[in-house]
């Protein structure tokens, strides 16, 4: 059995993701290292790329797991640019660990700070790819790497990974890249998956393939799904899973965590470009919903009842009035039986247990506990603000 771990590479545009993700793979998918014919011809990577590395279980995680006997890396290739944060935050909620790319000749930029925020919404582990060393003078690059990773080290201090490795790569001259896949097995873990949920698959593509029928791309959200179970898909039509593929191997089921093309019948293609495909009657359409607030300390924007977000649910973003309210010290669900004070705003030095009603302005698909995130598309890209407001 396959023990799956989904990736993320994020970090500003240009710093070298796709590079890297392409020299750490070794199977390609059909959406990976910027085969959009757009994508070439800008020279930038526009959507979410997939692609894997599989090698022997660790021997760390063989000492926890006797069902596992393989490990495979599943590398998320995200993009860099400000306008395609929607797709990142999309993105976020199928990682299992992330690694942030940094241009060791500019460190730290805009783009790269709001990635570290949209990691850690989802991940508790990092690992940071210090990139292009190949650019510094050979005389001097030892200590501009060292200056560097000690600058990055001061930066993560007061982040939930302050003792992420940082790892000194080119990813174009494939300098220590085998080095960067041994910290990528070393930081291998197993996570927490229940099969028992009601399956959920976060679908990225959408395609047809003459004689197959329709296949959707997509990360198990949660639960599992075998061949011929029936599946629902946004518009509530039910159908049946024909197949199951991983990076092109046939498979009769897969579980949650797991990056799979599933192949349904008579189902057109045009219909869904990317969204939820879930168990019969799980998924629900809804123009409101409750969420639990947890702050973003890096947004410095207002928080305050009756304005508008852009709300990110899976892959998809809609936009959103917010109500605020607050309920005692005990109150860390949402209960409709019980009693709330309304909240005008709310500021830093909020640490009561605030909830958010959204009135969202079209139908959008709700799942209990699915990662919501609250952010500030409209803002100026030019400035140094983060746009990520709160989960």
């Amino acid at each position: 059995m396959i023990l799956n771990l989904n990736i993320g590479i994020l970090g500003h545009v240009d710093s070298g993701k796709t590079s890297l993700a392409k020299c750490l793979s070794d199977t390609a998918s059909t959406a990976c290292f910027d085969k959009n014919p757009q994508s070439q011809e800008r020279g930038i990577t526009l959507d979410l790329g997939f692609s894997s590395y599989q090698c022997d279980l660790p021997t760390h995680l063989l000492e926890h797991s006797t069902k596992y006997s393989k490990l495979q890396f599943t590398f998320i290739d995200c993009p860099g640019h400000a306008k395609l944060i929607k797709t990142v935050i999309g993105g976020s909620q199928i990682m299992d660990l992330f690694v942030l790319v940094v241009d060791v000749t500019k460190g730290i930029q805009t783009q790269t700070a709001e990635c570290l925020v949209i990691g850690g919404l989802s991940c508790d582990r990092l690992i940071v790819a210090l990139n292009k060393i190949d650019l510094l003078d050979a005389e001097n690059r030892e200590k501009v790497i060292e200056k560097m990773t000690k600058k990055l080290s001061k930066t993560l201090v007061d982040t939930p990974f302050k003792d992420a490795p940082i790892v000194p790569i080119s990813a174009a001259n494939d300098v220590n890249i085998t080095g960067f896949l041994n910290v990528c097995k070393q930081c291998s873990y197993i996570p927490m998956r229940d099969a028992q949920l009601p399956f959920l698959f976060a679908v990225d593509h959408c395609f047809s393939i003459r004689g197959q029928g329709t296949i959707c791309t997509g990360t198990v959200l949660q639960g599992h799904v075998k061949v011929g179970d029936e599946v629902e898909i946004p518009s509530k039509e039910v159908k049946k899973v024909k197949s199951i593929q991983m990076f092109r191997q046939p498979m009769n089921d897969a579980r949650q965590g797991d990056r799979i093309g599933i192949s349904i019948t008579q189902f057109d293609a045009k219909l869904l470009e990317r969204g939820l495909i879930a168990a019969p009657k799980y998924v629900k359409l809804s123009t409101v919903a409750v969420i639990k607030l947890n702050k973003i300390k890096y947004f410095k924007g207002k928080i305050v009842s009756k304005s508008k977000f852009h709300f990110s649910v899976g892959h998809s973003t809609v936009m959103a009035s917010i109500l605020l309210f607050k309920g005692g010290a005990s109150s860390q669900e949402f209960n409709c039986q019980q009693e709330y004070e309304y909240v005008s705003e709310v500021d830093d030095t909020c640490d009561e247990n605030v909830f958010v009603l959204l009135e969202f302005q079209k139908a959008t698909v709700v799942v209990p506990n699915l990662l919501v995130v609250a952010s500030k598309l409209d803002m100026d890209l030019h400035s140094n603000n983060c746009r990520i407001a709160f989960w």
